[in-house]
């Protein structure tokens, strides 16, 4: 039996912790590949959650979006330039405190016309199940948006570039699937509303319907998507149990980072890593939708060798309700070799 196809899931994702420059020399930071989304935020004060990416493009005229805002898309040039190893963020006053980058690759790009006739690009991992999409809306139900992973979709984040249409997020998790969507910049529960994805995406597109938020007419678009990989991703759904004996969630890998969201109920979307709180349990929290400094209680969770296990009530991940996981990999459970991961 194969357990993975990944046997070190830091060539795909990493994790940056790093102090601010306060106005020196720009600074080069160690990835471990060439990255093709950078999540930027400050730990130690309140900031902006910063995007990233290659398709909309880095430099002295790089693109930004807030996970925190329905902001449209601004230029930055916090990320200098990447390279094949890392990045390099440039020297700014406003760049202070301790702060966290997290960093993914996907690689494999390519640009055409939809079946709407509107223009896409994207860059992608069909290793990892990750995807950076760009493209035009057509406000027509049945837009086919190609995303490059050659696996099928469990969770896109979508967001208008040029206006505050906020973000769209819909996942299989959903109780109502793609029929259903949350946003990304708000803690609401994930609602019905079959005009934003309206249909189940398949291994080469995802699908659209005529909602503004995800396909507004001549309207430009940033999409990231991710699929599950057997020991590296998953994105799935759990229903807590409101106990500080919380419920077990099975990977089949040992996470190093995970994302969880309330599908059923108004909760902000917690992150927690192993590069920020390295032993269990881990506590230090950040939040998606809110511009908050990294809280260090409550949201305890224990990273095992096969999932992760809540070890809290607190109702951001573990109240009595069904929540939204998206895993990745420190470890698979058993390499592709036979070497078991083990426990922290």
């Amino acid at each position: 039996m194969a357990y993975t196809t990944i046997d070190k899931p830091s060539d795909y994702f990493n994790t940056v912790l790093r102090s601010g420059l306060y106005g020196g020399s720009d600074t080069a930071f160690t990835v471990g590949f060439q990255p093709d989304l950078i999540w930027d935020k400050r730990r130690s004060g309140t900031s902006v959650h910063a995007l990233f990416d290659s398709v909309r493009g880095f430099g002295s005229s790089g693109k930004v979006l807030y996970s925190n805002t329905a902001d449209a898309e601004a230029t930055n040039a916090l990320i200098k330039s990447v390279s094949s190893t890392g990045f390099t963020v440039t020297a700014s006053s406003d760049n202070t405190g301790t702060l966290v980058d997290w960093c993914w690759k996907a690689g494999t790009t390519a640009s055409g016309t939809t079946n709407g006739s509107k223009a896409y690009s994207y860059s992608a991992s069909p290793d990892a199940g990750f995807s950076v999409v760009t493209y035009t809306g057509n406000a027509t139900a049945g837009h086919l948006i190609p995303h490059g992973m050659g696996k099928v979709p469990r969770l896109i984040h979508i967001k208008s570039r040029g206006d505050d249409n906020g973000w769209t997020s819909g996942s299989i998790a959903s109780a109502s699937a793609w029929n259903d969507h949350g946003y990304l910049h708000l803690a609401n529960a994930f609602g019905t509303d079959a005009n934003q994805f309206g249909a189940t995406p398949d291994a080469t597109n995802f699908r659209l319907g005529t909602g503004t938020g995800t396909n507004g007419n001549n309207g430009t678009r940033v999409a990231y998507c991710f699929a599950d990989v057997q020991g590296y991703q998953k994105i799935g759904k759990f229903s807590g149990n409101a106990n500080a004996d919380g419920t077990f969630v099975y990977c089949g890998f040992k996470p190093r980072w995970i994302m969880i969201k309330g599908l059923n109920v108004a909760r902000n979307w917690g992150m927690n890593d192993t590069k920020r709180s390295p032993i269990n349990q881990t506590q230090d929290s950040l939040y998606a939708n809110v511009s908050d400094a990294e809280t260090g209680s409550g949201n305890y969770i224990d990273f095992l060798s096969n999932g992760f296990k809540l070890r809290d009530s607190a109702l951001t991940m573990n109240g009595s309700y069904n929540y939204l996981f998206h895993a990745i990999a420190e470890n698979p459970f058993v390499t592709s070799t036979g070497v078991p991961a083990t426990a922290r």
